[in-house]
């Protein structure tokens, strides 16, 4: 049997948005015929500092998938940017896989080390916090997707399809704890303050 993979996408937060990139590439993916059926999506989570986490904690405990990849809006960049870590005020938490790899001949993907300060990196610092506090086996990973386009619709589908195959391949089964003493100490991460800034319409 494969290996489950979990997609989260966002919400928009934006009046003129007329919808979130991340999750019409998760539309466009599963317009496809590619769609493997280990794969689960958790769409349209909200741009809200204290319920991504939760509502993404939830899925992963319910979806009980092997890899992780959580999706967000970039309308600023021009490719898929793989985001290296998630920076909190005392600490930063990185993926654990080999991004050179994963972007290695891919025409519309690259690595970034600055997922933002806004809910993108709240989120893909609250996903890799609570998958090291947990000692899961669950590999995540953060990708920002540009707007599409018709000019490059399909490249990045194609370069988004092949980074799914490259993060399921070889990776660990998960062994999942109980979730609740866990949820309750979101409420403890360090100083939220510091991405509770004016909506930024450079990423979700």
């Amino acid at each position: 049997m494969g290996k489950t993979l979990l997609l989260t996408s966002f919400q928009t937060w934006m009046p003129h948005q007329r919808s979130n990139s991340s999750d019409d590439l998760i539309a466009e993916l599963l317009r496809s015929r590619t769609v493997s059926p280990t794969l689960q999506t958790l769409r349209h989570l909200p741009v809200n500092f204290q319920q991504a986490p939760l509502q993404a904690i939830a899925g992963v405990n319910r979806v009980r998938p092997h890899v992780l990849l959580c999706c967000g809006m970039s309308e600023r960049s021009q490719t898929l940017n793989l985001e290296s870590r998630a920076i909190a005020p005392r600490e930063t938490l990185y993926t654990p896989f080999n991004l050179d790899r994963l972007v290695d001949g891919l025409t519309m993907t690259q690595i970034s080390h600055d997922a933002g300060r806004f809910v993108c990196n709240y989120l893909y610092y609250a996903m890799l916090r609570y998958v090291r506090d947990q000692h899961l086996n669950l590999p995540c990973l953060f990708i920002h997707v540009p707007i599409l386009t018709e000019a490059n619709r399909w490249v990045i589908l194609n370069d988004f399809q092949k980074i799914l195959h490259r993060v399921c391949h070889s990776q660990p089964l998960v062994d999942f704890p109980d979730e609740s003493r866990y949820l309750q100490s979101l409420d403890l991460l360090p100083n939220r303050r510091y991405v509770d800034v004016a909506l930024d319409s450079h990423a979700s």
